[in-house]
């Protein structure tokens, strides 16, 4: 499945919520990932994160999709993650 995961951390927990991200998904913007997961590895994600989180100062949103077929991405202004390859 395609996800969108979007969170806002404390400043002390920010760092490690990005790198647990990292582990699965494609970073897009600040505190902003994209990409393909398994249902098994989006568990994990989620079970981590929770572990880091402070549940009454921090936050995740999670938009899961089957698949990118109905789905557009467009950037307005600066791309903070390039994944164009030049060959």
């Amino acid at each position: 499945m395609f996800v969108i995961l979007v969170y806002d951390f404390g400043e002390k927990r920010v760092g490690r919520a990005l790198k647990t991200c990292r582990k699965y998904l494609t970073w897009v913007q600040n505190s902003v990932f994209e990409g393909d997961i398994s249902m098994a590895n989006l568990k994990k994600l989620k079970c981590q994160l929770s572990d880091i989180m402070v549940n009454s100062e921090d936050s995740v949103i999670i938009y899961t999709f089957k698949s990118t077929r109905y789905s557009n991405r467009e950037v307005l202004g600066v791309s903070k993650n390039q994944q164009d390859i030049f060959l």
